[in-house]
């Protein structure tokens, strides 16, 4: 395999290297291991030290940080942030927007809808009373004149 890699530079002025994805055309870091099953979306960055498993789809725009760890089969929608060192099991579905803190771990299994926000540390669980999506938090949007903005 020929990898193309592509250098992007942070505000902080370090530059990384990625390779593009043929799969999706997302940048993955050299230090991240990615199933060639797996379909990353364009402009999705997979950091340094990332797993992420077998027959997965992350849309555009999403950002794998560093040492997350994510399962087989996950589906993780279009601009989703998800942070060091959490680990996500296998069939867990993330909605569009979401916001997943650093070091959160995520049971197989799990639905969280759109905009769903779950805080550093937490846990989400797959209970057989409560569907987990009600236990993560939705982001509040602000009215402004008639209108919603995020």
């Amino acid at each position: 395999m020929n990898a193309k890699f592509e250098s992007v530079e942070d505000d902080a002025g370090k530059v990384t290297r990625y390779v593009r994805r043929a799969n999706g055309g997302g940048l993955v870091a050299p230090g991240a291991t990615v199933a060639d099953s797996t379909r990353i979306g364009s402009m999705t960055y997979v950091e340094n030290g990332a797993r992420i498993g077998h027959g997965c789809r992350i849309g555009h725009g999403s950002w794998i940080d560093r040492d997350a760890t994510i399962g087989d089969r996950t589906v993780i929608g279009d601009g989703v942030r998800i942070g060091r060192g959490t680990v996500i099991g296998n069939r867990v579905h993330i909605g569009s927007h979401s916001r997943i803190g650093s070091s959160v771990l995520i049971e197989h299994g799990v639905h969280l809808e759109a905009d769903a926000m779950v805080a550093d540390g937490e846990q989400v669980l797959v209970d057989a009373r409560t569907p987990a999506a009600a236990r993560a938090r939705h982001r509040q949007h602000r009215r402004s004149k008639g209108s919603v903005a995020a």
